[in-house]
C-alpha cells in the first residue's frame, strides 16, 4: 500500500514546509513592522506578506483533498507532479505578492489551473471506480477496444 501513497505523502510534507515558511515570514514581518497580534493591518509591506500567508493557508485543505484524490483514485505520479506544481506556484504567488500585489496575478492563475487540473483527474478517478466498481462498465476498456 505505500508504494502507493509514497509520492503523495512526499508532497504533502512539502507543503506544509512551504506553509510553515510562510508562517515564519508573517512572523518576521511583524517584528520587521512592529506589529503584534492580534493587529492584521500596517503598512501595505506587512499587508502584502500577511495576506498572501492567509491566502495560501485559505487553499491549502482544498489542494491536499484534490492531491491524495487524484493519486488515489486516477494516478499518484501525475498527482505528484501536479503537486510540485502547484507548491512552485503557490511560493511564487507569495514571493510576487509580498513584492507588489500585481505581481501575484500570473502565479495565482498558474496554481488555479493546476488545481483545476487535479480537479478533473480526481472527478475522473472517482467516476472511473464507481463505474467499475458499481456499475461493471470499465471505461478504460471500452476506449481501447
Amino acid at each position: 500500500m505505500l508504494d502507493r501513497i509514497h509520492l503523495l505523502a512526499a508532497v504533502t510534507v512539502l507543503g506544509v514546509l512551504e506553509q510553515a515558511y510562510f508562517f515564519l515570514q508573517v512572523i518576521y514581518a511583524r517584528r520587521a513592522f512592529g506589529i503584534s497580534p492580534p493587529k492584521i493591518s500596517g503598512p501595505p509591506e506587512f499587508e502584502r506578506v500577511f495576506r498572501a500567508q492567509v491566502n495560501s493557508s485559505e487553499y491549502f485543505p482544498i489542494f491536499l483533498a484534490l492531491l491524495w484524490q487524484a493519486g488515489l483514485f486516477f494516478h499518484q505520479g501525475l498527482a505528484a507532479a501536479l503537486g510540485l506544481l502547484y507548491l512552485y506556484g503557490r511560493y511564487c504567488y507569495f514571493m510576487g505578492y509580498r513584492a507588489s500585489s500585481s505581481d501575484r496575478l500570473t502565479p495565482i492563475y498558474f496554481s488555479s489551473g493546476v488545481l483545476w487540473i487535479l480537479t478533473a483527474a480526481s472527478t475522473l478517478g472517482i467516476l472511473h471506480f464507481f463505474l467499475s466498481h458499481y456499475v461493471g462498465l470499465n471505461v478504460l476498456q471500452l476506449l481501447t477496444a
